[in-house]
């Protein structure tokens, strides 16, 4: 545990009280509370600023005020309260993410995820608080195939994929609408801060970057899925109905942020394009 990060404030923050011990339960249930608590968001990429990764600086934004963030403030955020709960050993991973592509290599890794061993359990598991889609892990899962996990409503599997590299590549995959569908790929080459330091200001500043382009935010309650994306808000209740409507005007956008996502939007914000 840093100086900077506060375990007590940081549970404050996603609502938990139960068990403050590295097993299986807790890891469980913090992932959990994480994710319902705690927005995906892009305000700070939208303005090509990246946001800062420093633990005192993602108390401020993530757990001290009504923001949110993207996977590398997520991640490294629960990392932080991994190890101050007695995980001693959680790796951050490099991810493919292969929602809609043709061919996992078309895309960069850049998105972040971890690995968590647990004591007494014979396979790590794969934790990820920051994967801002419908997609997404609610809990984490072990890291093994030809298993169908089922989490908080939503059913995930881990698959193997022939590629050219030495590693064995993983790919996690959700099912929704009658079928499997790929959500990311990796390998388990550990990655460290520097190399999510160079990939988070690549993705925040770069304009052909997906979220220096257009609002992406999102949030997961108990009840729903909630995703606004530029002008489109998407509602996924909890039996699988999806309402979908056009927002108006940043006014109406700005609401939203505080109303339904938890989130108080910086002034100046390019909410709309």
């Amino acid at each position: 545990m840093t100086e900077e990060f506060d375990l007590d404030v940081y549970l404050r923050r996603i609502g938990w009280e139960g068990e403050r011990r590295a097993d299986l339960v807790t890891l469980r249930g913090v992932h959990l509370a994480h994710m319902r608590a705690i927005a995906f968001e892009n305000l700070d990429a939208l303005r090509r600023t990246a946001p800062s990764l420093a633990p005192a600086d993602l108390m401020a934004k993530l757990v001290r005020s009504r923001r949110g963030g993207y996977c590398y403030e997520h991640n490294t955020l629960f990392l932080l309260a991994l190890e101050a709960l007695g995980f001693r050993m959680v790796t951050r991973l490099a991810a493919r993410v292969v929602v809609g592509a043709d061919r996992f290599e078309s895309r960069p890794r850049t998105h972040m995820a971890l690995l968590v061993e647990v004591p007494g359990r014979p396979r790590p598991y794969l934790a990820d608080v920051g994967f801002g889609a419908i997609g997404a892990l609610l809990e984490p899962v072990p890291l093994t195939t030809g298993t169908e996990f089922r989490g908080a409503g939503r059913r995930h599997r881990l698959v193997h994929v022939p590629h050219r590299g030495p590693l064995e590549m993983w790919v996690l995959e959700a099912y929704g609408e009658g079928t499997w569908v790929g959500q990311y790929a990796f390998t388990l080459e550990p990655f460290e801060k520097p190399d999510f330091e160079v990939i988070n200001w690549h993705v925040a500043t770069n304009p052909r970057s997906p979220f220096t382009q257009s609002l992406y935010v999102q949030r997961v309650t108990s009840e729903r899925h909630l995703l606004l994306h530029g002008r489109l808000l998407t509602e996924t209740r909890a039996d699988g109905t999806v309402g979908e409507r056009e927002v108006t005007d940043a006014a109406e956008v700005r609401r939203l942020l505080e109303e339904e996502f938890g989130i108080t939007a910086p002034e100046g914000a390019p909410l709309l394009p």
